[in-house]
């Protein structure tokens, strides 16, 4: 049933690109785990080992505290239709920081250099294991539609309120960690 790999592998990279959604899960080595969704359509794979996705803004940012704090980082992708398949990548992950050069880079490679509305970090994942298994107690659901709701919550909100608010939201998670969000940016 559960296969293990040292690499994303060939058939591995399209199972993720037909996904929309895959969860994302950190914690440190005390207080609350964290599983987040996240929308594929922000997940690039960068090669057999590394996988980067663009971060937005939310009312929290547990990753970031828990990366900070431990590094850790799982990311899980399910077939919700088609054949069954769960397939987990785990390694370490690190946020890059918006406005830093590695940022600017990665943003003007794999994403066109247009970030969306209410972006707020780089989450990157270097692979170490890549584990499959059966999947077939996952339920089938059909996609009807990407939702927009973060989208236009962004843009109504504008480039400095979303900075007060990533201040006010995003500078340490529930239990208390520093998310590093807002340390000076190196060039």
């Amino acid at each position: 049933m559960g296969k293990q790999f040292q690499r994303i592998e060939q058939d591995h990279r399209e199972f993720i690109q037909q996904q929309h959604i895959f969860f994302n899960a950190s914690a440190a080595s005390h207080g609350r785990v964290n599983v987040s969704p996240r929308d594929v359509a922000a997940l690039r794979i960068l090669d057999d080992r590394t996988v980067i996705y663009l971060d937005r803004t939310g009312s929290g940012n547990e990753t970031a505290a828990h990366l900070l704090a431990d590094g850790r980082l799982t990311l899980m992708f399910c077939a919700f239709d088609g054949r069954p398949l769960i397939l987990r990548l785990y390694g370490r992950g690190r946020v890059v920081p918006r406005h830093s050069p590695e940022y600017s880079n990665l943003l003007a490679a794999h994403y066109g250099g247009i970030e969306a509305p209410g972006a707020r970090q780089i989450v990157r994942l270097d692979v170490d294991l890549v584990q499959t298994s059966c999947g077939m107690n996952v339920p089938l659901y059909q996609f009807s539609s990407e939702r927009d709701q973060l989208t236009r919550w962004a843009e109504a909100k504008g480039e400095a309120a979303l900075e007060q608010y990533r201040r006010e939201k995003n500078s340490t998670s529930i239990d208390g960690l520093p998310t590093g969000m807002f340390e000076a940016v190196s060039s």
